[in-house]
């Protein structure tokens, strides 16, 4: 399937004539690409679960991905992480999930190469009340996004801290989760409830939905407290955490502010390449 909308070329941006041109003499002989759709969730706020969705792809991007972010977070903190004014947009996810707007005309380039994103809007902050009534409430998200599986590597859904429809609608558009754990007391206070909406949507919804992977955020190897959350967890989930530990670090929390993910940010910091570390092991767990 053709894209029909402007793609980054290095520091380029094509219109759709010569971006159908340039993938094309790029693609002649390739297999049809069919995109690994991970959603990254925890009902838990403040574990780091967006700015792991933000840094995720952007470092994705990095290593020759063609990834798109879809935000359903009525926070947008991914959309304007990623350097969208949230603000200045008519349109957003809300428009294809509860209304007949291609998701097509809604993926945005960020200025990363291979990144795109649909955004969020406060829009969405009633969509779950709406999803209520909504004829197959739980799989909007997966109907809408199946046009442009076949134009990415990787979809990469950053959902809201909480576990109502619109996580439900992730979860069954998924083929795993992606959960952020920070590093604190209390660590996995709360997880039992999203893995049981995990056995729940597997059972009735998506059978092939599975933990692709546990992310360990905020990691201060100065403290006992974080090396002994570190092997709760993976006492808990045994080889479903990934080795890299994303460090607490004042750059990695900077740079939201500025609407760049932290690789562009602060490229050679420690969360710069605690993140290119993930993505190197989620692209090796694919």
């Amino acid at each position: 399937m053709a894209r029909t909308w402007p793609i980054l070329c290095g520091s380029t941006l094509l219109g759709e004539g010569e971006a159908a041109l340039h993938k094309a003499d790029e693609g002649q002989g390739e297999a049809t690409k069919k995109a690994q759709v991970l959603a990254v969730a925890n009902q838990k706020g403040g574990v780091g679960k967006s700015t792991t969705a933000v840094n995720l792809v952007a470092a994705l991007g990095d290593l020759g991905e063609d990834v798109l972010i879809v935000d359903i977070d009525p926070q947008g903190n991914a959309t304007s992480g990623l350097g969208l004014d949230k603000n200045q947009r008519q349109r957003c996810v809300y428009d294809a999930l509860l209304g007949d707007t291609p998701i097509e005309t809604l993926i945005e380039p960020v200025g990363i190469e291979h990144v795109f994103a649909v955004p969020a809007t406060i829009q969405l902050a009633g969509a779950e009340i709406e999803l209520v009534s909504a004829m197959s409430r739980e799989a909007r998200l997966k109907t809408i996004i199946r046009p442009v599986l076949d134009d990415f590597d990787f979809v990469i859904v950053d959902c809201p801290p909480s576990l109502g429809l619109l996580t439900i609608n992730a979860l069954t558009a998924a083929k795993g989760l992606i959960i952020p754990i920070q590093c604190e007391y209390y660590a996995l206070e709360g997880l039992s409830k999203l893995l049981e909406s995990v056995r729940l949507v597997r059972s009735h919804l998506n059978p092939v939905l599975e933990v692709f992977g546990v992310v360990m955020t905020m990691y201060d190897s100065r403290t006992r407290l974080s090396q002994q959350v570190v092997e709760e967890v993976r006492d808990f989930f045994d080889e479903k955490v990934f080795e890299t530990l994303i460090p607490r670090t004042v750059r990695l929390s900077e740079a939201p502010s500025f609407g760049q993910p932290v690789t562009i940010y602060d490229p050679r910091g420690k969360g710069a390449e605690a993140y290119r570390a993930l993505a190197k092991e989620v692209v090796q767990r694919v």
